[in-house]
């Protein structure tokens, strides 16, 4: 099943640690099978705070994101970015092929109190 890293950049302030950054993060998550979904591009914020940017990379599954995340590759890198541009990140499993939400909002109905 499709996994996700999903970040919500704080601040976009340009810094020479992020240039490198944003240059050697390919290399850290394609051994992974993972792969930019969103990046740099333009969000119209709906509902909420969005201010900053929205990054989304793609991996198989949640193993593979884990792996990526945790690899020394990576978390040799990240403090190039975290210490310039702070971040909301979350590793998420996206929803199986044929997924029905309709048995996600019955199992929800059949969880609530019953009506007095």
């Amino acid at each position: 099943m499709t996994a996700y890293a999903i970040a919500k950049l704080n601040t976009e302030t340009p810094h020479a640690d992020v240039v490198e950054y944003i240059e050697r993060i390919p290399s850290t998550f394609e051994p992974y099978g993972g792969r930019f979904l969103v990046h740099g591009t333009a969000h119209e914020v709906k509902e909420g705070d969005w201010a900053g940017a929205v990054v989304m990379i793609g991996f198989p599954g949640i193993a593979e994101a884990r792996a990526w995340w945790d690899s020394p590759a990576y978390q040799e890198i990240a403090p190039l970015r975290y210490r310039h541009m702070p971040a909301d990140i979350i590793l998420v499993e996206g929803v199986p092929a044929g997924y029905d939400p309709a048995v996600t909002a019955k199992a929800l109905r059949e969880s609530l109190p019953a009506a007095e």
